[in-house]
């Protein structure tokens, strides 16, 4: 004889107590159990056994059928609605499977249900701003070049290997600028911006010279013509690493070997093995290690990124560079942290806040909805400037890497990760659904606001339970 298969009741019980009125510890004196059985019971952490039933129904005059089938299989209908979406076509769901969860765990069930609703109104949103009036139809070639550097998380083997083989060819001549004039040919010329006419870095080839922007400073200028080697020297390799690739746009093909370019001219100033032996002797400290390459902060804190190397790897961070009002003007993914493409980031991470203190580093441990934990590393930086009448731009940078790794880096020696409190963020308002934040600026995909003209809460909206 087929063994009957256990009962859980929790959201129909929850729900009956609180239409009688009743607390947890009545019902439990009513039904002869302690209190902390009924909340296991709630929970559905404990079936509801035949004699329970017995009880419940002489307690509060129910009919057993009522009570035990009418949310299973009102749910059980709902699932099976919603599995029919082409979605889930290529899925062996039977209405056996369908009905266990529903009798069985509602819980989850409400949980897909709400997940597919906000997912059908994000579509049906998508498809709106799709289909209106002067909507943009063409790729985002920004956004595709980063997708192509997130894709390798942004390590280039090939690339290094070729840029460490250069750096030591231009350590044995002197310098860059000798490297240039004895490989090249090339003379680097430092001229003022009016006859650079804008430009940073401009290759002369008629008169054989390399023009550089003299209100630069030194680790700009370096980074500069290394940006020039990289083009020139590491040509194939460059040409190899998108060898095969279908880009929607030539403006995507060539930001993306202009970010291949750049990560060759980092691994030119900073070469792997030394820059990562480094890393480790000096604890990550970036500060020390742009002072040892000759590098800028963000220069630095760019190359910590791209440390992927087989045999060789350091900790993985996540990258990004902000402005003043948001605008994340690059972004750089070797930590897997959960990132955002469309929308504001979290008001609660600093590095939107170190705009009040230029200069100063500064560090948290941060804790994501789902419980994921990361260590982040965040500062002003500045470009521009360089004369009187050039303006400076100051953004924010910010390093993160995973919290277990954070006793490894000078800014948390000594620091337990799993003890250290850490600051609530979320990916972006509409992704985060801790209801009481008083930093949301719009409600979360799938929650409705629930009004109410008597009662004003700290967050800015009230959401409903469902």
């Amino acid at each position: 004889m087929a063994e009957s298969r256990p009962l859980y009741l929790g959201p129909r019980l929850r729900r009956l107590r609180r239409e009688l009125g009743l607390t947890q510890q009545a019902m439990a004196g009513d039904l002869g159990v302690s209190p902390s059985y009924v909340a296991l019971l709630e929970r559905n952490q404990r079936p509801l056994t035949a004699d329970l039933l017995l009880r419940l129904a002489k307690s509060y005059r129910l009919d057993l059928a009522d009570f035990a089938g009418e949310d299973g299989e009102d749910l059980a209908r709902q699932l099976t609605q919603l599995l029919r979406d082409p979605l889930f076509a290529d899925i062996a769901l039977p209405a056996l499977e369908i009905a266990d969860i529903a009798s069985s765990f509602p819980g989850v069930g409400e949980a897909l249900l709400r997940l597919h609703g906000a997912y059908t109104r994000e579509q049906r949103a998508l498809a709106e701003q799709r289909d209106a009036p002067g909507a943009a139809l063409a790729s985002d070639p920004v956004a595709e070049a980063r997708r192509f550097v997130a894709g390798r998380r942004n390590y280039f083997h090939a690339l290094d290997s070729r840029a460490e083989e250069v750096a030591a060819d231009v350590a044995r001549a002197g310098s860059l600028a000798e490297w240039l004039r004895k490989q090249q040919g090339l003379r680097v010329r430092y001229l003022p911006p009016d006859v650079m006419m804008e430009a940073l870095r401009r290759h002369d080839r008629h008169n054989s010279q390399l023009l550089i922007d003299d209100t630069l400073d030194a680790p700009s200028r370096a980074f500069q013509i290394a940006t020039h080697i990289a083009y020139t020297a590491l040509r194939r390799d460059i040409a190899a690493s998108v060898e095969g690739e279908t880009f929607a746009s030539q403006t995507a093909a060539s930001l993306v070997r202009r970010a291949l370019a750049a990560y060759g001219a980092a691994a030119i100033l900073m070469p792997y093995d030394r820059f990562a032996r480094a890393v480790e002797a000096r604890a990550y400290d970036i500060e020390a290690l742009s002072r040892q390459f000759g590098t800028s902060f963000e220069q630095v804190a760019h190359r910590l990124t791209t440390l992927g190397r087989p045999g060789m790897l350091r900790i993985p961070f996540f990258f990004i560079r902000v402005d003043p009002a948001g605008n994340v003007s690059k972004r750089l993914d070797g930590a897997g942290f959960p990132f955002a493409a469309h929308g504001g980031g979290c008001p609660l991470w600093s590095v939107h806040s170190v705009f009040r203190t230029p200069g100063e580093i500064v560090t948290q441990f941060l804790e994501l909805p789902d419980g994921q934990r990361f260590f982040s590393i965040a500062r002003t930086v500045e470009a521009g400037g360089g004369s009187w009448d050039r303006p400076r731009i100051t953004r924010a940078i910010a390093l993160a890497c995973a919290a277990e790794h954070a006793p490894q880096l000078v800014y948390a020696l000594g620091i337990d990760p799993k003890g250290a409190a850490a600051s609530p963020i979320g990916v972006t308002c509409r992704l985060c659904n801790r209801p009481a934040c008083a930093a949301r600026a719009v409600p979360p995909v799938g929650r409705e606001i629930l009004g109410d003209d008597t009662r004003r809460t700290v967050a800015p909206f009230a959401f409903d339970e469902g």
